[in-house]
């Protein structure tokens, strides 16, 4: 994910990745060789002071990011943290305490907000009235998480870890408040398979959470309405259904999203609106806090 970020970062006309930290010294040097990055350093401290640098991309395991943060902190930078911001909500909210404590407005790095088809669907949005039944769809294999050698702490969380990707779009496609959290299907963590949740919000629009462990079910989400229905399956690429019509209609990607990572070059772009006090898109952490606490309801964790 550094790589990725380097990419689209030198992608943009005036920005410089000035210093790159690793607590693996060799893999920041041959990162640094590949993208002709200037300053290899020991340390964060070493970091900031060798390039005084505006931005702090932090992109380091799940286990790692609460100290690195705190850390980095301390410095006059804007951080750009890498989701999620905490291995659970413990974690993440300790981790905004910490901003908070130094008075920064940390950001976190959620890219599927910034996919071409997740921008699409909610411009669609805007011109249809109306309640809206959102049902995110998502997957998870804890079990090969463990055998490719994730640490155990992370996989007994691994609905912070992983299943936040899909989890978020409820605050993307959902409008006012959550009103209440109700279980169909309660999550167990002795033998995890389906999970099952239904989320109410002020505006009348309703989510339905579905979740299949450790079995075949696909990444996915739809947002119905009385005259459209919109999907992402894969979430890269999104169609809409009209009413009376049975046809999937393709909508227009972006370019960005088939030449970089997708979601991360327009995140780039919101990052530096964000670094020169404009209006963007770029979630805080507290914001990103919000999408924990609401992986805590579904999972009653």
């Amino acid at each position: 994910m550094a790589q990725e970020h380097i990419r689209v970062f030198q992608d943009i006309e005036d920005v410089v990745i000035a210093g790159i930290f690793s607590r693996t010294h060799l893999k920041a040097e041959d990162v640094a060789k590949k993208f002709l990055i200037e300053h290899v350093c020991d340390s964060i401290d070493d970091l900031f002071i060798t390039t005084q640098a505006h931005m702090v991309i932090i992109a380091v395991p799940e286990l790692e990011v609460r100290g690195v943060c705190i850390n980095a902190f301390k410095y006059s930078w804007m951080p750009l943290v890498e989701k999620p911001a905490g291995y659970n909500l413990v974690d993440a909210q300790e981790i905004a305490h910490a901003a908070k404590k130094f008075g920064h407005t940390a950001y976190v790095a959620l890219n599927r907000r910034h996919y071409a088809s997740t921008r699409t669907v909610l411009r669609e949005l805007k011109d249809v009235d109306g309640g809206r039944l959102i049902h995110v769809y998502d997957q998870e294999n804890p079990a090969i998480a463990l055998e490719l050698g994730r640490p155990n702490e992370v996989v007994k969380n691994w609905m912070y870890a992983n299943s936040i990707h899909v989890i978020d779009y409820f605050k993307l496609f959902g409008r006012g408040d959550i009103t209440s959290i109700e279980p169909i299907i309660r999550w167990d963590s002795e033998t995890p398979q389906f999970v099952m949740t239904k989320i109410t919000y002020s505006s009348g629009d309703i989510g339905i959470y579905e979740a299949i462990w450790n079995g075949p079910g696909p990444w996915a989400v739809t947002v119905t309405t009385q005259q459209k229905r919109f999907e992402l399956r894969p979430l890269e690429q999104a169609t809409v259904q009209l009413y009376k019509s049975r046809n999937l209609e393709l909508l227009p990607a972006h370019f960005w999203d088939s030449q970089f990572k997708p979601g991360l070059r327009l995140q780039a772009e919101e990052a530096i609106k964000a670094l020169r006090d404009e209006p963007t898109l770029l979630p805080t952490l507290d914001e990103a806090l919000e999408t924990m606490k609401l992986v805590s309801a579904i999972y009653e964790i």
